[in-house]
């Protein structure tokens, strides 16, 4: 049975948002803002069909009452706590605009150190699998950034498959192609292909978490986020069978939570790799753990 909020909670939000009708000025919802700032100001592009430097330079004007209602409609949702990723259907990952689906993870700033360190990482005209893929952020954020690196990705989900496809094409130029195939993990895989890198952002949170069952996560898919475990299954098994993979000196890159970065470097050092390290994101996380295959 879905429980029914107290009537005291809904008079508080129906006065919260009592002021959100027509004739209001844009300026006057950042003045009183219901949700982030942030939000709000992606929630109003959206809602009004407008640029950030439209938004900005017409803070005077005055919103039409079927304005009014999407924007409210809108910022009710988000209060309620859905994702603005899946309001709006989309969100930007490495200067890219990305479709997102609730069948995908909302890519995440922090995860760019996995796209910036395969990009560096990656020799002139080489191969790269992603494992995961999910909306496809990585595989396509370093397709449309190293045009002579030839891309894999996998996912387990059809569904997010069909996501990522949709970003490759949305993000790279005409004849760009990444190569993506439905499995899990290194069995998704048709052929005994080897790659020069190998990265993966898996299900990493511990099963019980009370972040799962808080903010965004609430309405992401549970299993592209947690292994039902101890948050470490997916680790043993990418350092158990990468080497069988990954050409001589390549690389396996893989991003975890902010107290696992020890863990999955004892699974590297266990598994045969050599200068094997941690990269901190920028909040001077561990957020990233590889390793080097030495052949």
């Amino acid at each position: 049975m879905t429980p029914v909020a107290p009537e005291s909670a809904k008079d508080a939000d129906a006065a919260l948002f009592a002021h959100i009708r027509g004739g209001i000025r844009i300026g006057a919802l950042f003045r009183k803002p219901v949700v982030d700032p942030v939000d709000l100001r992606i929630l109003l592009e959206y809602a009004l069909g407008i640029s950030h430097v439209q938004l900005v330079i017409q803070s005077e004007r005055e919103l039409g009452e079927k304005e009014a209602h999407i924007v409210l409609e809108l910022l009710m949702r988000r209060y309620r706590g859905e994702p603005v990723a899946h309001i709006v259907g989309e969100r930007e990952f490495y200067g890219l605009p990305f479709s997102i689906t609730p069948d995908v993870l909302i890519p995440r700033p922090e995860t760019e150190l996995l796209v910036e360190l395969a990009i560096s990482r990656l020799p002139e005209n080489g191969v790269l699998l992603d494992l995961g893929t999910g909306s496809g952020a990585i595989a396509v954020a370093v397709a449309h950034e190293r045009p002579d690196v030839s891309v894999t990705a996998t996912d387990v989900s059809p569904a997010a498959l069909d996501v990522a496809k949709e970003n490759a094409r949305r993000n790279l130029a005409a004849g760009r192609d990444i190569r993506f195939y439905q499995g899990e993990w290194f069995a998704a895989l048709p052929a005994p292909f080897r790659f020069d890198l190998i990265v993966s952002n898996p299900p990493y949170i511990v099963v019980g978490d009370v972040h799962l069952s808080a903010g965004d996560l609430r309405y992401e898919p549970q299993g592209a986020l947690t292994d039902f475990g101890d948050g470490l299954s997916a680790f043993r098994e990418l350092t158990a069978h990468a080497v069988g993979w990954l050409n001589p000196n390549g690389w396996l890159l893989m991003e975890h939570g902010y107290d696992q970065a020890e863990a999955v470097r004892k699974r590297l050092l266990a598994n045969g790799f050599a200068s094997v390290q941690s990269f901190k994101d920028l909040a001077g996380i561990e957020r990233v753990s590889g390793g080097v295959f030495p052949g």
